[in-house]
């Protein structure tokens, strides 16, 4: 075996988010999305609402009012997503902290969307900001498509206080959290106006220099009167974006904000994306994504940060996977998995890896997050494709991300072994290959530790002291006759 060698996790040209959760569909822990798509995510976005001094609070709000008529999804009193379990007076022990958790066990970084009271005062926003401080350089998204009317935020308050509002919380979670990312998720170029402005372009310029990203919710298909009438030809609940179009208002849209905001520009992200199957049906759902993506490198624009699948398994035809009715913790594959799956290998999204020299034993790993990470490369020369192959740790209580011919594995700590075998299944190798298993460390807890030091909050270290062992075998035990 040839030296141990330093890797460093580097971002791709453009990144890569999925939406786990939502009004829409119930959250899929990390193992499983893992084992689907063979590779983990920049960032997975969970979605919650916070209105604690709602008289329903802190019940769901569908549950809460089950016997309400509705005829549109947020016709409720408080927005239909998860409830936000913490703040004041509330408590860490639940949601949406175990889901964040499970996401950064899993080498990757949280985005939060929180829709939120705009009434609350400084000490309940005080409150969030200090408990998200240990999750590292996630996303807060804070009351998104502000520009929109459908959402309770926009429904109680003026644009002009939404707008109010996301500067008073941002600045609280600059002092709270400074290491967290803030993202405003405003209106795009005003189609109505004879002028290049935004919609709402006065009560949101100040959003605009606050925030951190710039964030747009928009579908190339998507059937918004979804669950309360169904998708035909005729109706008047869905829309379309052709692709060029898409792209084009995309890029008026940055440009438009960087003029508002004095000449800065600051990177654009597409927080929730797809072609709705409930219009294309599901059969060609993934058509328009992937000349999205083609037309997207063409642009190769700087400005431009990534985009968010919405979202992994979905009740409609939102979803990678379409949830089982009958059990609702079962997924149905769709065709565009396979889509998606194509895409997620393109180099063009996916993060780069810098062997940094040799190394050796005991040696200390940092985790920074899904796009700055320092771990170990082990060279390992296969003679073939093998049988088996493994690799066992000594040290259990280790939480590790793996990456072997393109797939990447997750070692829980208690877990003692993992199987390698599926980073050939799809991807057979020719005999006498190099190539090595790159091990990063993400936080055992899904937390970054205080005790660690001053970077504690944008770090979390992991000291490696044994060599993994490794069981390749190139046949099989016996041949059944």
């Amino acid at each position: 075996m040839k030296a141990l060698r330093k890797v460093k996790l580097t971002p791709a040209k453009c990144g890569m988010d999925l939406g786990d959760g939502s009004e829409r569909a119930e959250y899929v822990n990390q193992d499983y999305i893992l084992h689907t798509l063979g590779r983990p995510h920049r960032n997975i976005g969970i979605m919650y609402t916070y209105y604690p001094k709602d008289e329903q609070w802190p019940a769901r709000i569908s549950e809460a009012c089950k016997d309400m008529e509705i005829s549109f999804q947020w016709d409720y009193p408080y927005d239909d997503y998860f409830p936000y379990q913490g703040g004041l007076h509330g408590t860490t022990e639940g949601q949406p902290f175990l889901q964040m958790q499970d996401i950064r066990r899993h080498g990757q970084d949280v985005t939060l969307t929180l829709t939120i009271d705009c009434s609350l005062e400084d000490e309940y926003l005080r409150a969030i900001a200090r408990e998200l401080a240990p999750y590292g350089r996630m996303r807060l998204r804070i009351n998104h498509e502000c520009g929109g009317h459908w959402f309770t935020h926009n429904q109680r308050f003026s644009y002009k206080e939404v707008g109010e509002f996301f500067v008073r919380f941002a600045k609280i979670v600059k002092e709270e959290a400074p290491h967290i990312t803030v993202v405003f998720c405003g209106p795009t170029i005003d189609g109505e106006s004879e002028e290049e402005k935004l919609m709402y372009e006065e009560e949101f310029t100040a959003p605009l220099a606050v925030s951190d990203i710039w964030s747009i919710d928009c579908y190339l298909a998507l059937h918004y009167g979804w669950p309360y009438d169904i998708c035909e030809k005729g109706t008047e609940s869905y829309s379309m974006h052709p692709v060029e179009e898409f792209i084009t208002d995309m890029k008026r849209t940055s440009d438009r904000a960087a003029v508002v905001n004095g000449g800065i520009c600051k990177p654009l992200v597409i927080s929730e994306f797809n072609t709705d199957g409930d219009v294309t049906g599901p059969m060609h759902q993934g058509e328009s994504i992937k000349r999205f993506v083609e037309e997207l490198k063409k642009w190769d624009g700087d400005w431009f940060d990534g985009f968010s699948m919405y979202q992994f398994r979905d009740r409609g035809r939102l979803g990678l996977e379409i949830e089982d009715p009958n059990h609702k913790s079962v997924g149905i594959p769709q065709p565009l998995l396979k889509d998606y799956k194509e895409i997620l290998k393109d180099p063009y999204f996916m993060p780069g890896m810098e062997e940094e020299g040799e190394t050796t034993l005991p040696a200390t790993l940092r985790w920074g997050g899904a796009e700055d990470a320092q771990g170990l490369a082990i060279p390992i020369t296969f003679e073939k494709t093998p049988e088996f192959c493994e690799v066992t740790f000594e040290e259990e209580q280790l939480n590790l991300m793996m990456e072997l011919n393109g797939r990447w594995f997750y070692k829980a700590p208690g877990t003692k072994t993992i199987d390698l075998m599926s980073a050939f299944f799809e991807n057979p190798i020719a005999p006498n290959t190099e190539m090595t298993l790159k091990i990063f460390a993400p936080p055992a807890t899904g937390k970054n530790d205080p005790a660690q030091g001053e970077d504690w909050a944008i770090n979390y270290y992991c000291t490696i002291s044994k060599m993994p062992t490794l069981r390749i075998r190139y046949e099989s035990v016996e041949d059944v006759k």
